[in-house]
């Protein structure tokens, strides 16, 4: 089976389900197709409101689920990290030239989310986003250099308009054979889907 992925680099949701994800699909032989997206332009067409526009019970109930969330799935995570809310396209773009260059985007992907939500890292920062593509074994500063370009822009573009498309609003987002599960917390839902 496929699952397709949308996601934001920026998510402490997608960072908590993303090796989940990941270890599901090798459970079940399935194939993830890795899409990054970039919130800024799906909230607006979705009706999502950016975080610090949120209500103030909304915002004070999330910090209650980033506390019960990493404590139930025994994962080390900072709730509120110095480098939060950045800008997800510049990740978005890398990891979207990697794939359409036929890389496998999982482990940078995982890279971002780590530095975002456990080492204090700000993946808007050049230097940052060339050391992580670089750990993964890719080519960060070829890879950064064209993030900058027409290419970049129109794979982050194409990947959120397909998110779009989807009826995707949020991060992260699973489809599996046309059924939508939206958030971390649905993976027991959407390996029961893959258990068939």
């Amino acid at each position: 089976m496929k699952i397709d992925y949308y996601y934001s680099h920026v998510s402490p949701w997608t960072f908590m389900g993303h090796q989940r994800l990941r270890d599901l699909a090798i459970k079940y032989d399935a194939k993830i197709d890795f899409v990054p997206v970039t919130l800024a332009k799906i909230f607006p067409v979705s009706g999502g409101i950016p975080l610090g526009k949120r209500a103030p019970q909304r915002q004070v109930y999330r910090m209650w689920e980033l506390k019960r969330w990493p404590a139930a799935l025994g994962l080390k995570i900072n709730i509120e990290p110095r480098h939060f809310p950045v800008d997800d396209g510049p990740s978005a773009k890398i990891a979207g030239l990697v794939k359409k260059h036929g890389g496998d985007i999982g482990g940078l992907s995982l890279g971002f989310l780590s530095a975002v939500w456990q080492e204090e890292r700000d993946i808007t920062d050049p230097d940052t986003l060339i050391a992580i593509t670089n750990y993964s074994g890719f080519d960060g500063q070829a890879l950064y250099e064209e993030s900058l370009s027409e290419a970049g822009e129109k794979v982050l573009q194409e990947n959120t308009q397909r998110a779009i498309d989807a009826d995707v609003y949020g991060s992260p987002f699973y489809i599996v054979d046309g059924e939508p599960f939206w958030g971390q917390d649905r993976l027991d839902l959407l390996e029961r889907k893959l258990a068939g």
